[in-house]
């Protein structure tokens, strides 16, 4: 049986909702993997200027690094691209060990 989409739940719904509230929010977006990866291509988080957030791109392995660098993509208005992976240092300090990379494309909402 398909999981039916709750849009009540989708990150993107999510965020809509934030702006129309006059919310501050960036979007992440799990664009490629490898490997063993946490989450799936195209899932999303969304994060508002005050460090609320919704939905996942890692199964919480690299949310928090995810979250820091969406509150700066909020301030300053410019995309980033991460990657997070086993062979990064910093992938292991925030717990990505699964063995998979991940790339995660982070972006203001308008």
């Amino acid at each position: 049986m398909p999981l039916s989409h709750d849009l009540q739940n989708d990150p993107l719904s999510i965020g809509e909702k934030w702006l129309k509230e006059g919310r501050d929010v960036a979007l992440a977006t799990v664009v490629e993997t490898w490997n063993s990866a946490p989450r799936r291509t195209g899932s999303q988080l969304v994060i508002d200027a005050d460090g609320h957030f919704e939905g996942s791109v890692s199964g919480g392995c690299v949310e928090g690094a995810v979250i820091t660098e969406a509150l700066d993509v909020i301030e300053s208005g410019q995309a980033k691209m991460l990657d997070f992976g086993v062979a990064d240092e910093t992938a292991w300090q925030v717990g990505l060990s699964c063995g998979g990379r991940i790339r995660v494309y982070v972006e203001k909402l308008e």
